[in-house]
């Protein structure tokens, strides 16, 4: 920005901003709230190594991730983003178990549709038999382990922080 009109960094730390500042181009003198966030977390000089250490074009992303931490940060202060992401890999988790089970439920009907001569009594018991068959578990297991192999791998440096995320009140504390 360069001076008459200082960034919302060097409003906050009280100094002027000069045509080269680092925190211009990303934290603008109308979003004062953005740069304050991240200065509370990450400290000013800190960003401004990270911020430097990024190449030009990539910067603004860097930017959006460090507000975003930040924000993860001050709603969650021991896991943040990782409080998140784990909340969100127990729900992918959660789907992909129901829909294997749904997948495995809708073979059985196409297999009793191609062999109407098989009967099944209308008790829990036939279905809890259908749901628990070999070849339920079986197509759940597969498709579950398909479905999820690419984000347990993207994912696994935050196995340890998944049983926080079974507390309802915790889940409901990450997005409000």
């Amino acid at each position: 920005m360069g001076g008459n009109s200082p960034c919302a960094s060097c409003k906050l730390l009280r100094r002027r901003c000069a045509k080269d500042c680092i925190f211009a181009p990303y934290f603008p003198s109308d979003d004062p709230h953005k740069f304050a966030i991240v200065h509370k977390i990450f400290g000013a000089s800190n960003v401004s190594k990270m911020l430097q250490e990024v190449p030009v074009k990539q910067r603004g992303d860097a930017v959006s991730s460090l507000v975003y931490e930040a924000h993860a940060r001050v709603r969650d202060p021991v896991y943040g983003c990782v409080g998140a992401i784990s909340f969100l890999q127990n729900e992918v988790s959660q789907l992909q178990m129901q829909l294997a089970v749904a997948q495995a439920e809708i073979l059985c009907i196409q297999m009793h549709h191609q062999d109407p001569a098989a009967t099944f009594p209308d008790d829990d018991d036939h279905q809890k038999s259908l749901l628990f068959s070999p070849a339920t578990i079986n197509a759940a297991a597969v498709t579950t382990a398909n479905f999820g192999t690419n984000l347990q791998q993207y994912l696994s440096f935050a196995p340890s922080s998944s049983a926080v995320m079974q507390d309802p009140l915790k889940r409901e504390s990450l997005w409000t």
